[in-house]
């Protein structure tokens, strides 16, 4: 397949730009990918959905405060506005660097300084490929505290205003539990509390990964051919309890349910021949696309995704290319709220 036939119109307007009041209240396109059937429902629905044997596994990675705006120190040869700059941290390394996204670019050479406030600043120590750079933090304030007084909630670019504070507790899940995403692992943020106690409360044993977005997860596919590709690389971790949960109810006919394409990507990743899940920690670069054989997941929940992302090629890949473009037409046909903050889908 060509990134082309991942492509769609989606007018404006059906891009979400706030969340719900209620975050249960979402819609949801049930989509049954044996015949391609569709239903609507509402989000809450999921109770009903999920058997009593199934197990769901959630994505707990919180997402931090990675965006910071400053001001580029001495040698960046600018004065004033113009010397603006914005970092994305994207994840902290072994020797206590970090990889940053920044801009603007051209500017932000090795022994750079960027400053945010006067107890804050960053030093550019090496520029790697794909605009990232290895920075380190030079200021009074560690990267943990900096963020906390500067950081900025990472929204994704097609929300077209500056986070407020409630985006803080909304573009995160209630049940996130681990700092390291810069992006939120979407579907899980139409569940409440309540919700899930109604899913435990009926027999269905809930799981948790752990699984750091990235932001790679917003950049399209720019190659035709999808084999030429390079996926960009997230950390995850599995505990031998929730590897132990998921084996133990597949073996015992329940299905899998993933929540979002964050925990496919894991357990696929850590999936053996036979479907068992093998606990552990690492990094996956794995690509779903059509065709592919899934090992582990049974059932997926996820929002609805950007025309030629990785994310929308493994959807297709799951519920079948011509039943979930199909489903798309429809949610676009229906007014389906779109994207981070929009409606869900589950592909049954």
């Amino acid at each position: 397949m060509h990134s082309s036939d991942f492509e769609y119109d989606l007018p404006p307007a059906l891009i979400a730009q706030h969340p719900l009041p209620d975050r249960a209240a979402s819609r949801l396109l049930v989509l049954e990918r044996s015949n391609g059937v569709i239903r609507h429902a509402r989000f809450r629905d999921i109770v009903e959905l999920v058997a009593p044997e199934d197990v769901l596994v959630l994505n707990v990675s919180r997402v931090i405060p990675a965006r910071l705006h400053g001001t580029r120190g001495p040698g960046s040869g600018t004065r004033g506005p113009s010397g603006a700059a914005e970092l994305l941290l994207v994840r902290e390394l072994p020797d206590g660097t970090w990889l940053a996204l920044g801009h603007p670019g051209g500017k932000l050479k090795p022994g750079r300084t960027v400053r945010f406030g006067n107890d804050s600043a960053v030093e550019v120590i090496e520029v790697l490929g794909g605009g990232l750079r290895r920075i380190k933090f030079v200021g009074a304030l560690d990267a943990p505290a900096t963020l906390a007084r500067y950081g900025e909630v990472p929204l994704p670019p097609y929300i077209r205003r500056r986070p407020r504070p409630e985006d803080r507790d909304r573009y995160q899940t209630v049940y996130a539990a681990h700092d390291g995403s810069v992006a939120a692992p979407t579907a899980g943020l139409h569940f409440t509390s309540e919700l899930l106690e109604r899913v435990r409360a009926r027999g269905t044993a809930v799981a948790a990964l752990d699984l750091h977005v990235g932001p790679g997860t917003f950049k399209p596919v720019e190659v035709d051919d999808l084999a030429d590709h390079v996926m960009h690389a997230e950390a995850y971790a599995v505990s031998e309890d929730a590897a132990a949960t998921v084996n133990e109810r597949r073996q015992a006919g329940g299905r899998l349910w993933a929540v979002g394409t964050t925990v496919v990507r894991t357990l696929e990743s850590c999936a053996a021949a036979d479907g068992s899940i093998r606990p552990g920690a690492g990094e996956t670069q794995a690509f779903i696309y059509p065709p592919y054989t899934f090992r582990a997941v049974d059932r997926l929940l996820t929002n609805f995704h950007l025309p030629r992302s990785t994310l929308l090629m493994l959807v297709c890949a799951f519920g079948g290319y011509e039943h979930v473009m199909g489903a798309y037409r429809e949610a676009i046909a229906e007014g389906y709220r779109f994207y981070s903050y929009g409606d869900a889908m589950a592909v049954t």
